[in-house]
């Protein structure tokens, strides 16, 4: 399965200096106008895993495939873009498909890079920004009612149920309070999916730090007021630079500045632990690669990723730990040394796990 990842924000909070950094080339412009992003920027990254280089590396692979994210980064919106404030929420139409939103959070001193709220504060900035999205789910859900509420005349009992569920996330979201936060009946959450709700989507905060917060020990002001659960801190102008420089280059200057994961890694870490996703490989002379799959997914429609045609002719799974895989050096020795256990239909694949698959072709 693809994962794909809207970044939204008010405009000069870093927002296309970190879809940069992120993708490590210069495919967004970044500029200290409001609005400077008008047309949505899209940029599939690779995600960095080392497990996939120790298994290919074993196997001989001549071929090496990573998983990938795609990031979308919009407009910036503003306070009062639901009543036509800057460029509206017109924008946020670009990521009604995505699987999570990045919600980039300014915590930057700049006087050179203007705020359009005047001052520095995440709180506010947060407060802002979420209420935008809950406005223009407001706007989605009144418009999709009104249709329902007109069908349900008709005493279509699925129908009924779809205006029930509206009402009650209408009435949550004019409270001010997400989707995401609001509880469903797995038959309530398939008729909620097919409304693509912003609100109703994981959220990751990104705070954008510079040097002197990176070097602080002490809590940026208005973070205390998040969930440290879903918060990660970005140095995206230093990131940003670091991406300049030549591959070789890269490793010693992170060194040099002590950083051990970038801020591209903490990203897919937080994305996929919010999404509950998982990586499991596949290993062999021809190719070594990673696929991504929810948890608790059983091992026909893990197989499904691969080819849809696998979860009907599945038969059953050959399955070794990435670890195992590697200690022992292939397929092969692992079998002699009892390593490859065969797993059915029941099994759930778990993260790093190594699978080939017997297919019925």
């Amino acid at each position: 399965m693809s994962l794909s990842v809207g970044i939204v924000g008010l405009p000069n909070v870093g927002k296309s200096t970190t879809f940069n950094a992120l993708l490590k080339r210069k495919q967004a412009i970044a500029s200290n106008f409001p609005f400077c992003t008008i047309d949505p920027n899209v940029g599939v990254v690779s995600v960095p895993d080392e497990r996939l280089t120790q298994l290919s590396a074993v196997s001989q692979s001549q071929k090496t495939t990573p998983a990938t994210i795609e990031f979308v980064d919009i407009a910036g919106l503003v306070a009062g873009a639901h009543k036509g404030e800057g460029l509206g929420n017109q924008f946020l139409s670009h990521i009604r498909e995505v699987d999570a939103i990045v919600e980039v959070v300014r915590a930057f001193q700049n006087p050179d890079i203007i705020h359009v709220a005047g001052k520095i504060s995440p709180a506010d900035d947060i407060a802002t920004i979420n209420l935008e999205l809950i406005m223009a789910d407001l706007q989605t859900v009144e418009k999709r009612l009104a249709k329902a509420a007109s069908d349900a005349k008709g005493g279509d009992k699925k129908i009924i149920l779809e205006k029930q569920i509206l009402e009650k996330i209408k009435q949550a979201l004019e409270q001010e309070q997400a989707v995401r936060d609001l509880n469903f009946t797995d038959e309530e959450k398939n008729i909620i999916k097919s409304l693509s709700l912003l609100t109703a989507k994981p959220l990751l905060y990104v705070l954008n730090i510079d040097d002197s917060e990176q070097r602080s020990s002490t809590p940026l002001k208005g973070v205390e007021l998040l969930s440290l659960s879903n918060i990660i801190t970005i140095n995206a102008q230093l990131e940003s630079e670091i991406a300049e420089l030549p591959a070789e280059e890269q490793e010693q200057y992170k060194k040099e500045l002590g950083i051990a994961e970038t801020g591209l890694d903490k990203l897919i870490k937080q994305s996929y632990k919010l999404l509950n996703l998982i990586t499991y490989f596949t290993s062999g002379e021809p190719e070594t690669r990673a696929w991504t799959v929810a948890q608790n997914t059983a091992a026909p429609e893990a197989a499904g990723v691969i080819h849809t045609d696998f979860i009907k002719g599945f038969i059953r799974a050959e399955v070794i730990s990435w670890q195992d895989f590697v200690h022992a050096g292939g397929w092969s020795r692992a079998k002699e040394k009892g390593l490859v256990r065969t797993e059915g239909k029941t099994y759930e694949l778990q993260d790093g796990d190594t699978c080939y698959f017997l297919i019925n072709k």
